[in-house]
């Protein structure tokens, strides 16, 4: 069994772009009016067959949040907020979840919708690179997460069939993603995350890493 962890919000906490939000927007909780709209721009993206990788969709989706909200936007502005992103600080819970599980023989594995230049420098940056035998992005296929390309690369990657993948996220479109292409998932219910009724059943869930990273030890023990 490879755990294959998702990079933003799951292992990485993106607060630390709320300042950023809160200056340009007067709302730092505009920030997750953001997230969203970069991952709706990503997933029209992979159904319309049109790929720009993950760092021009931000950049996007910045711009479209500033012509909603009547904001200016200057250069300088996007540069920062943007430049940030390669250095988010981990949640708490992440460094000893991910000590725990290795500890445990586990082999761990990183799987982003960001491009490998903003992976590499997010986990080498945090110190959590070292966890991961490899930090995968979906660059490799030009396809973002939820589609099946994403999974069935990093089952290639990691030289494993796909139900000997579990992929955690905090995001219930990663996790349903993940169970339709033939893995197997584990659900970080961080706060205001949740799983609806279409989602596909996950077998893990937990309130953060550490307990999730106990479920996984208990049900997936090499």
């Amino acid at each position: 069994m490879v755990l294959v962890f998702d990079v933003n919000e799951t292992l990485l906490d993106l607060s630390s772009l709320d300042p950023h939000f809160e200056r340009i927007f007067g709302d730092g909780l505009v920030r997750g009016e953001w997230f969203a709209q970069l991952v709706q721009s990503a997933m029209a993206a992979t159904l319309t067959g049109r790929y720009d990788d993950f760092g021009v969709l931000a950049r996007e989706a910045l711009e479209l949040l500033a012509k909603r909200h009547d904001a200016e936007l200057s250069e300088e502005d996007i540069r920062a907020t943007l430049g940030q992103i390669r250095e988010l600080e981990p949640h708490p819970d992440v460094e000893p979840a991910l000590e725990l599980l290795h500890s445990n023989g586990f082999r761990l594995a990183a799987l982003t919708n960001s491009p490998y230049r903003t992976v590499e420098a997010q986990l080498a940056g945090n110190g959590l690179r070292s966890f991961f035998e490899a930090a995968l992005s979906v660059d490799e296929v030009q396809k973002f997460k939820p589609h099946p390309a994403a999974y069935r690369m990093a089952a290639q990657k990691l030289g494993v069939e796909r139900h000997d993948i579990r992929l955690i996220a905090a995001h219930n479109w990663d996790t349903t993603g993940a169970i339709r292409a033939g893995c197997r998932a584990a659900f970080v219910a961080r706060p205001h995350r949740v799983l609806g009724s279409l989602d596909e059943p996950v077998d893990i869930v937990g309130r953060d890493l550490i307990e999730v990273a106990e479920q996984i030890i208990r049900t997936d023990q090499p």
